[in-house]
């Protein structure tokens, strides 16, 4: 299967720099506090990977909500990203989406819209059975 699109990045560390092929995205990366880092000169992977998932999830769920009838355009979705040490000396992570839909979706609809998204969504897909993801309607 041919991808409709390949985006390509490269980081130089934690403490570097990351930068897209095509110059759109070049951004300072700097470890957070918590980790022994400075945290004040840069971003870090756990916050792109934050903002890549509440993104595409929100996109996802544009395509699911117009299948359903539903407007989603104020609708914001928050990915909180934990790093966690995994026990073997490495490191997992956990992902919580917290979506705040509008007041005209009710509890029933909503909850049926963000079960259909998780299904489409690209990073929910590559996540699945990997690291625990927690969606929460707000």
């Amino acid at each position: 299967m041919s991808a409709l699109y390949t985006a390509v990045g490269t980081a130089t560390g934690r403490d570097g720099r990351g930068y897209s092929s095509d110059g759109r995205l070049d951004i300072q990366l700097a470890a957070p506090g918590e980790l022994g880092g400075t945290g004040s000169t840069g971003t870090n992977p756990e916050q792109l990977f934050a903002v890549g998932y509440a993104a595409c999830f929100t996109s996802a769920m544009g395509l699911v909500a117009k299948k359903m009838g539903l407007d989603v355009s104020d609708v914001s979705t928050t990915a909180e990203v934990g790093l966690h040490p995994n026990g073997a000396g490495g490191f997992s992570l956990s992902v919580t989406l917290r979506v705040e839909f509008p007041d005209d979706i009710g509890p029933e609809k909503g909850h049926e819209l963000l079960e259909a998204t998780h299904q489409v969504c690209p990073y929910s897909n590559a996540t699945r059975g990997n690291i625990p993801v927690e969606i929460i309607a707000e």
